[in-house]
């Protein structure tokens, strides 16, 4: 890997654990109540180099993962949870060249995830500041690059779909029922249809949408996060884990 240079994302841990996100400068400085860290102690150095604020504080420093860069990211809106991204590409089946219509796009935690894995996304998002956001988040973590396959049009998909033949449907949405009949007519056969819903009475409005529809194979999950702490011969579960943050219902185009 490349050394560190002017214009990367970093992330800085200290003695706590706690996570800082910078984008390197040459004549920017990393503050905290400790003092500060130049930026040049970082640029031309290796990723788990250590620096020291000026207040004696000591920061380890590495690129940021796809996880890490999701919770420390500007948000415009709400962003699905890493332990939520992962099954939604493995529910949505999703490769390289997929051709996805992702509506709700919010600040792009799940646009940057699905790009990554190299589909092609078309984003529905009622809100300019939203889209604008996504945009800017997208360019931060996977480079300019990637917008040429990340089209974001401010419109509303509760009133239609124009694209068709496509591989996968993931929504965002708060009435994800309201989008099955557009879906059905933009998907080819055989194609997925994925959303991401809070509560579970969105979740039986919208199976009762699919159940009228040509989707079938349509399951709902709940995935839940527990780490462990592991020291010496302490080993148990931590007190606190991540529980509930929403529900994720997937369905397969059958025929129509």
């Amino acid at each position: 890997m490349k050394p560190f240079a002017a214009g990367d994302r970093v992330l800085l841990f200290d003695r706590k654990g706690r996570r800082y996100l910078a984008t390197l400068s040459d004549e920017a400085q990393f503050h905290t109540h400790a003092g500060y860290v130049p930026h040049t102690d970082i640029i031309g150095q290796s990723e788990g180099v250590t620096v020291t604020a000026t207040g004696g504080a000591r920061y380890l420093v590495v690129r940021p993962t796809l996880s890490e860069f999701v919770l420390k990211m500007p948000r415009g809106a709400q962003v699905i949870y890493p332990k939520d991204l992962g099954p939604i590409l493995l529910l949505a089946d999703v490769f390289p060249g997929a051709r996805i219509l992702e509506a709700g796009v919010g600040s792009g935690a799940l646009s940057m995830t699905l790009l990554r894995a190299g589909a092609h996304i078309t984003g529905y998002e009622i809100r300019a500041d939203f889209a604008s956001r996504a945009k800017a988040n997208v360019t931060a973590f996977l480079g300019p690059e990637a917008l040429d396959r990340f089209d974001v049009q401010e419109r509303d998909v509760y009133e239609g779909i124009d694209e068709t033949g496509l591989d996968r449907v993931v929504l965002d949405l708060p009435e994800p029922w309201r989008v099955v009949k557009h879906a059905e007519a933009a998907l080819h056969s055989g194609g997925i249809f994925v959303s991401y819903l809070p509560t579970i009475t969105q979740v039986v409005q919208l199976r009762e949408a699919l159940e009228d529809s040509a989707f079938g194979m349509a399951e709902t999950i709940e995935v839940l996060f527990r780490s462990w702490h592991i020291e010496g011969q302490s080993v148990r579960p931590d007190h606190r884990m991540v529980g509930h943050t929403g529900f994720l219902t997937s369905a397969r185009l059958l025929g129509q």
